[in-house]
C-alpha cells in the first residue's frame, strides 16, 4: 500500500512538473508572439505593450541608475539640463519627436525597426527633429553594463557627427535581452567600423574611458523620475503616441501627423 502510494506521489509529482514546464513554454511562446506582432504591425502600441512588460520587470528589480554626479562631460551639440538629450534633424523643424530608449531594450529595437525609414525621411526633409534620451533600465535588472556602455559609445559617435548612423547599427546588432555583449567595448568599437569614418583614436579612447557615462546616468535618472511607463516612450510635439488613437499609430500615420503639423493643421486626438 505504501509502495503504491509512493508510486502515485511520484506520478503526481512528474505530472505537476510537466504542467509547470508546459505553462512556462506557453508563456515564452506568448511573449515571442507579442514581439513578432510588434514587428509585423509596426504600431507604437504594440511596441509599448511589450515595453510595458519590461517596465514592470524593471520596477520590480529596483534598478534606477540614479546618480549624484553634479558635473559630467557634454557631447557636442547635446542638450544639458534636467533631461539630457541628443538632437537629430533640423533644429528649426516644426515637429519634435522625443524618444526615451535603452539600447538593450527589445521593444526599442522593434520600434526602431518599424519606424526608422519614416523617421529618417522626415528628419532629412527638415520636417522633424528627434531628441533621443538614453536610459539604462535593462542594466539594473538583467545585470551588466551594456545599456550604459552602448549609450556612451553612441555619444562618442555624436562627437564625430555620426550618432544617427551608429545608433541604427547598435539596434541592428542588438544581442538577446539577457546577454550583455554591449558591455564589451571592443565589440562596440568593432561595430563602429560599419559606420563610414567613425573609427578613430578619439572615438576609441572615448569608448574605452566611458567619457559620457555621467551624461547617460543623468539621463536615466531623469527617466526614472519622469513617471514614464517603460521604454520606448515616444512623444510627438509633447503628446504620448501611446495615447493617440488608442496607441494604434503606424509609421504612415506618424508621417501624416508630422505633415499636418507642418501645415498648421490640428493633430489627431487621443
Amino acid at each position: 500500500m505504501n509502495e503504491k502510494s509512493h508510486d502515485g506521489q511520484n506520478r503526481d509529482g512528474i505530472s505537476s512538473a510537466r504542467e509547470r514546464l508546459q505553462e512556462q513554454r506557453t508563456k515564452e511562446k506568448t511573449r515571442a508572439r507579442r514581439v513578432r506582432q510588434a514587428v509585423v504591425g509596426g504600431a507604437v502600441v504594440a511596441a509599448l505593450a511589450v515595453a510595458g512588460g519590461v517596465a514592470v520587470w524593471v520596477s520590480s528589480g529596483g534598478g534606477t541608475g540614479s546618480t549624484t554626479d553634479t558635473a559630467f562631460a557634454l557631447p557636442k551639440q547635446a542638450s544639458d539640463g534636467d533631461k539630457p538629450a541628443v538632437p537629430v534633424g533640423a533644429a528649426g523643424a516644426r515637429s519634435t519627436l522625443v524618444v526615451w530608449e535603452d539600447f538593450r531594450c527589445p521593444a526599442c529595437q522593434q520600434f526602431e525597426t518599424g519606424f526608422r525609414p519614416v523617421i529618417h525621411e522626415l528628419q532629412d526633409s527638415g520636417r522633424l527633429k528627434t531628441e533621443y534620451h538614453l536610459a539604462t533600465l535593462i542594466d539594473g535588472n538583467a545585470g551588466g553594463t551594456g545599456s550604459l556602455t552602448a549609450a556612451n559609445a553612441a555619444l562618442c559617435a555624436q562627437d564625430a557627427g555620426k550618432f544617427r548612423d551608429y545608433h541604427d547599427v547598435l539596434y541592428s546588432h542588438q544581442p538577446p535581452e539577457q546577454q550583455d555583449r554591449f558591455s564589451d567595448k571592443k565589440y562596440l568599437i568593432q561595430l563602429a567600423g560599419k559606420v563610414n569614418g567613425l573609427v578613430s583614436d578619439a572615438f576609441t579612447k572615448c569608448v574605452r574611458d566611458g567619457r559620457y557615462d555621467g551624461f547617460v546616468r543623468k539621463s536615466n535618472a531623469a527617466f526614472a523620475g519622469g513617471g514614464f511607463r517603460g521604454t520606448p516612450t515616444v512623444l510627438l510635439n509633447g503628446k504620448d503616441l501611446a495615447q493617440v488613437k488608442g496607441g494604434q499609430v503606424t509609421p504612415a500615420e506618424l508621417k501624416k501627423m508630422v505633415l499636418a503639423a507642418n501645415k498648421g493643421e490640428q493633430s489627431p486626438k487621443g
